[in-house]
């Protein structure tokens, strides 16, 4: 290199003295980045060649040189070396981003989490689609490439021995509380049983005029368990008459039911109001519904839905604290009761 990049490299050791020695390198090459001396597409000095610069022990530079490949700056071809991959280095944070699929309640935590960290991070979104397959393959290849994995599982695979690969504090589970996992890691859950348990606690006096009280879990939903357990603590405690079926069954439709639904894609709430209008019941006097997850179409639907909708925005302003703050956080995300005519 020239002299006049060995005079920068005292200038820089000298400024940061005080700091961890794999930040010293960090803020070394993000110097002859600012300052132009290495472009994008270039290759950054090799190992040896920063030991004899710098003085400093082949696993610091490593750690240096991963830190920048976390956040995006560099990128490491195998057997070549390390090159520079943006010029842009304003962001603290690089995020991986991993959520099943797309749909309302995803954006509205997407939209929460860039909304609060816009100024501080890049995200990356991806989706698994509850394909384990492709969830190992979006795992395994980006390993090591970020400062935080955002993670929602909800797969009936066993997950934990590839989210155990990630270290633990880079960790940040949301959605589903996976349990086994090492370490101390973040987590930001929805606590299911609790939830329903709670919520048609709330609803006792919209409950009284009804005469049984009907789940509608399909089981191969990976957090139906948890949902049964709620449901099933509230109508022992309160001798609610109850009734637990995996489809709508038109055969005990019928006036007094109050039915409690969780569908992926909210088709036994149409297949219902479809039911009541056949039959000529009148939703939310003669049949009740309550249904999971609140978008615009249940706030309007047959006058309105009553829901029990976990409070995605909270969620992703959780995970934007735990990005920003230095504290492991595990704790249930708020969930909120819409009371509407369905009940």
């Amino acid at each position: 290199m020239s002299s006049a990049v060995d005079a920068d490299t005292k200038q820089v050791k000298n400024e940061l003295h005080a700091k961890l020695k794999y930040e010293q390198l960090s803020e070394y090459i993000i110097s002859l980045i600012e300052s132009d001396q290495l472009h994008i597409g270039d290759q950054i000095p090799s190992l040896k060649q920063l030991q004899l610069q710098l003085r400093m022990s082949k696993e610091t530079l490593l750690k240096g040189l991963n830190h920048l490949v976390e956040k995006g700056i560099i990128e490491s071809i195998y057997r070549k070396g390390y090159f520079v991959r943006k010029k842009a280095i304003d962001h603290n944070f690089r995020i991986f981003l991993l959520l099943d699929k797309m749909n309302i309640m995803r954006e509205q935590l997407y939209r929460s989490l860039f909304d609060h960290l816009k100024e501080r991070a890049d995200i990356d979104i991806y989706f698994h689609h509850h394909n384990y397959q492709v969830f190992e393959k979006l795992i395994r290849e980006n390993l090591g490439k970020y400062t935080h994995y955002v993670i929602a599982t909800f797969l009936k695979e066993d997950v934990t021995p590839l989210l155990n690969q990630i270290p633990d504090k880079k960790r940040i589970i949301i959605d589903l509380h996976e349990k086994g996992l090492t370490g101390n890691y973040n987590s930001i859950y929805q606590d299911f049983g609790y939830d329903i348990y709670h919520s048609l606690l709330a609803l006792n006096h919209e409950l009284s005029k009804y005469k049984r009280l009907i789940l509608v879990a399909h089981p191969e939903a990976v957090h139906a368990r948890l949902v049964i357990d709620g449901f099933l603590r509230y109508c022992t405690e309160t001798q609610f008459p109850y009734l637990i079926q995996s489809e709508i069954d038109e055969k005990n439709f019928r006036k007094g039911n109050a039915y409690v639904t969780f569908s992926r894609y909210n088709t036994d709430d149409v297949a219902l109001i479809k039911l009541a209008r056949k039959k000529k019941l009148t939703l939310g006097k003669e049949v009740g519904l309550i249904s999971y997850n609140d978008t615009d179409v249940k706030e309007i639907l047959e006058g309105g839905i009553t829901v029990i909708s976990t409070d995605f925005e909270a969620m992703g302003r959780s995970v934007a604290e735990v990005v920003l703050g230095d504290q492991i956080v595990v704790k249930r995300n708020p969930t909120k009761l819409i009371k509407r005519k369905s009940l």
